[in-house]
């Protein structure tokens, strides 16, 4: 709130605040799909957290939050779970090295974008669930990949060292084998850059 005076008087209040991101309730909306809870902690006052929050449909948000106080939010949310945190300015830079992960937004100061794992371009929060999507995408690729490594090399292995004579590998079918495997593996890690 601004004040107006004239002389001693007040003559008028001013209401200031931040403008809601267009994008912020299509990401929150997606991350919930995602089975993830977002959380709120903020410097600005607790009221106008709670209307945030409240426009998001979030029901756990932190007002009035000092920067280690955001880093003991974390370390506390992280007992219960993995945390992700996004933010971009310096109050957020003890957050962001505390999290799981941090997302700094590349509009956002340098100290936030030196402490965050990760910096989005634009500031488009969109693009925090692109990176999610992402990440477990490169998780479950490479979840597959040691499986079929692992059953390669149980099937392979015995048998090129004779282990179920008269089935054998000679040398050189072991040697083509083996990087049969590795093109497969990735070929399949190679699909990410088409997803």
């Amino acid at each position: 709130m601004i004040y107006i005076a004239v002389g001693d008087r007040v003559r008028g209040l001013v209401a200031v605040g931040d403008q809601l991101r267009p994008d912020a309730a299509v990401a929150i909306q997606k991350l919930r799909s995602m089975g993830l809870e977002p959380v709120i902690a903020s410097g600005d006052n607790e009221r106008a957290v709670a209307a945030v929050a409240a426009k998001l449909g979030i029901s756990k948000y932190f007002g009035r939050v000092e920067p280690e106080k955001k880093a003991e939010i974390v370390k506390k949310l992280r007992e219960e779970g993995g945390v992700l945190f996004v933010g971009d300015g310096v109050n957020d830079a003890p957050a962001l090295a505390t999290a799981d992960v941090g997302i700094a937004v590349s509009s956002g100061t340098e100290v936030a974008k030196e402490s965050g794992d990760v910096v989005i371009i634009r500031g488009d929060l969109s693009k925090v669930v692109e990176f999610i999507q992402l990440s477990r995408r490169v998780v479950s690729n490479a979840r597959f990949n040691l499986l079929w490594a692992f059953i390669y090399n149980i099937i392979l292995i015995p048998i090129a060292a004779g282990l179920f004579y008269p089935i054998h590998l000679r040398p050189e079918l072991a040697g083509l084998a083996m990087a049969l495997s590795s093109i497969s593996v990735t070929g399949n890690a190679l699909r990410l850059k088409r997803a």
